[in-house]
């Protein structure tokens, strides 16, 4: 029988601090089968001895067959898992809010009219999808603004537009949600669709530029291009639908 596999971790673990990425190392560990000698380091001056000694930064620090790993990214390249380097784009945090809001508007849809698969359910994807959108720029809206002068046309040339627009988008998403008070929403997101597709279009595709978008918020690392793009053509042909429902 082969001897079980062995792994020595060193974590903080102090009573007002549980380092979550000890905790994570060790989960790691235990479900790949190691037996975890597991060290807590339970005061500051003894997590920064064992820094010490080791020549380490942080911590925790995995030692497995008495070679150290190192800390919780480390580990997880040492089993084979994907570790974004810091800064690098992504299209998660788009793919995670569309599925989201994608789920929502079927179960409103369900709810309401009996079946998930309804007209009413795509209006409602969308809507609800500005809602969020417009909600993560609104948590910081100092950095989106700063993000969406990189790009916006109209914010370069009045620059109190990088504020106002995530509440117009909200706005404007709200009143779409009830179809209420239509000859506002309509141009709101006619206006700021239009120009936000225009804007990603050529900052993209004319101008070649590589920079991040402000979409999801100023916190975010999704590159500028076709999730920006859509987002504002959803708006346009959300906008010219109820205008087609209202004049049909």
């Amino acid at each position: 029988m082969a001897a079980p596999k062995t792994a020595t971790l060193y974590r903080m673990v102090m009573p007002g601090h549980t380092c979550p990425y000890g905790l994570k190392s060790k989960d790691m560990l235990e479900r790949r089968g190691y037996r975890v000698e597991d060290k807590w380091l339970t005061t500051r001056e003894a997590t920064d001895a064992f820094k010490a000694e080791h020549g380490v930064k942080t911590t925790p620090q995995t030692f497995i067959d008495g070679e150290r790993i190192g800390g919780n990214d480390d580990l997880r390249r040492f089993f084979g898992k994907h570790v974004p380097e810091p800064g690098s784009t992504s299209y998660t945090p788009v793919i995670a809010l569309f599925a989201m809001t994608a789920l929502m508007a079927l179960a409103t849809s369900a709810t309401t009219l009996g079946t998930p698969f309804t007209v009413r359910a795509a209006e409602w994807f969308i809507a609800f999808s500005m809602c969020a959108l417009a909600m993560l720029k609104l948590q910081d809206i100092e950095r989106f603004s700063s993000m969406f002068l990189n790009y916006d046309l109209l914010a370069q040339r009045w620059v109190p537009y990088a504020y106002i627009y995530p509440f117009a988008e909200a706005g404007a998403g709200v009143l779409m949600i009830t179809h209420a008070f239509g000859w506002l929403s309509i141009p709101v997101a006619l206006f700021i669709g239009g120009i936000g597709a225009v804007s990603v279009f050529k900052a993209v595709y004319i101008d070649k530029r590589d920079i991040k978008c402000a979409c999801v918020g100023g916190n975010s690392n999704v590159p500028l291009g076709f999730v920006s793009l859509t987002e504002n053509v959803m708006m346009v042909a959300m906008a010219l639908w109820m205008i087609a429902q209202a004049t049909g």
